[in-house]
């Protein structure tokens, strides 16, 4: 125990990084021993586990991309390329993940390579395609996301020297779900619901926390306009947990909705954002947007969200953002938020 205690950065983090590894590894075989179950009482719950197993394998990559986890860089690259596996974000690498998402702190933007706006321009039945299917909760959008990042090394050119790794994880996944398919549909259907669950539950919570602009500059040298202003991330990054009177409810992802602190101190765990929050902004819920906002945001944009949303192709101005309060309209549900802006998708 006193060597495990070492491995990890702080002494509390083998109760609470190591629980929560536990508990994605519980309810990922669990969930995946349940699916093949005769009961479709027990597929319903197993599916809802795995899902959240994997939702969890998700913000722990999180973790592991600021290696908050352990002391040594290498031992959380190690463990977010494992979770990789698990969430399915194997085809693009960890190093790449990491990359883009520390681009978003110090650029303050959404750095990317794929321009999504155009791309639903040029290709408007495409996009008709994926709102119809968005109005049925079906997220399309990001299953289009997926698709590329599976097939990253022959779509993106700076990612051509991955191809070995991109091949592998493609044969390794695709051999492994085409069999279960073949064998027991049921069980495959009932993975993928599991994965699109994991899929909403990421987009929900990262839909509203920024409303950057994006810029095509993720293999750019090309300086952001923003890049380390402290005071314009602070107007752009908002906080939606899901409660403030019960902090173990925010548990279901990690702490993630507390996302000024997060901006603020991005090495602290998650286990002690609740804390840093209320050390940097008090006890009020001013920066909130309320939980019962977001859900009523969720599904009355979920098709306009798809094209428009606040994926702007420039960031806003500081006079406009003067203009244009996102956290006013936001905690009045007035805003679609973004689409697809996961930080699993390194491109």
């Amino acid at each position: 125990m006193k060597h495990m205690s070492k491995l990890f950065k702080e002494p509390k983090g083998i109760m609470y990084h190591g629980g929560a590894l536990l508990y994605v590894l519980l309810m990922y075989s669990g969930g995946i021993v349940g699916l093949f179950q005769s009961s479709w009482i027990i597929n319903f719950v197993c599916m809802l586990c795995l899902a959240h197993g994997m939702t969890i394998a998700a913000y722990l990559i999180h973790e592991s991309g600021h290696n908050t986890i352990f002391r040594s860089n290498e031992n959380n690259a190690k463990l977010g390329k494992f979770l990789t596996w698990v969430c399915g974000a194997c085809y693009a690498t960890f190093e790449d993940i990491r990359y883009k998402h520390f681009r978003h702190h110090v650029d303050n933007d959404d750095v990317v390579w794929f321009d999504y706006m155009d791309f639903f321009r040029r290709h408007v039945f495409i996009r008709k395609v994926i709102e119809f299917l968005e109005w049925f909760y079906i997220p399309a959008h990001d299953l289009l996301m997926h698709a590329i990042m599976v097939f990253s090394s022959f779509i993106i050119p700076q990612r051509r020297e991955q191809r070995k790794h991109n091949i592998i994880a493609i044969l390794v996944r695709g051999i492994i779900f085409f069999s279960v398919l073949y064998l027991n549909t049921k069980v495959a259907i009932l993975y993928m619901v599991a994965y699109m669950i994991m899929m909403q539950i990421l987009r929900f919570m990262d839909s509203l926390q920024h409303d950057y602009g994006y810029h095509l500059t993720l293999f750019s040298d090309e300086k952001a306009p923003y890049k380390g202003d402290s005071e314009y991330e602070l107007a752009h990054t908002f906080s939606n947990p899901h409660s403030l009177k019960y902090d173990w409810l925010n548990w279901f992802t990690l702490n993630f909705g507390y996302h000024n602190a997060h901006h603020a101190r991005p090495i602290v765990p998650w286990y002690r954002l609740p804390a840093l929050h209320r050390e940097l902004y008090g006890d009020g819920d001013e920066l909130f947007i309320p939980f019962l906002a977001q859900l009523k945001m969720f599904h009355n944009f979920r098709v306009e969200r798809v094209f428009f949303g606040e994926a702007r192709e420039e960031p806003m101005t500081a006079d406009a953002q003067e203009e244009y309060n996102f956290l006013e309209e936001a905690r009045a549900a007035k805003v679609s938020g973004g689409n697809a802006a996961s930080f699993l998708t390194a491109f």
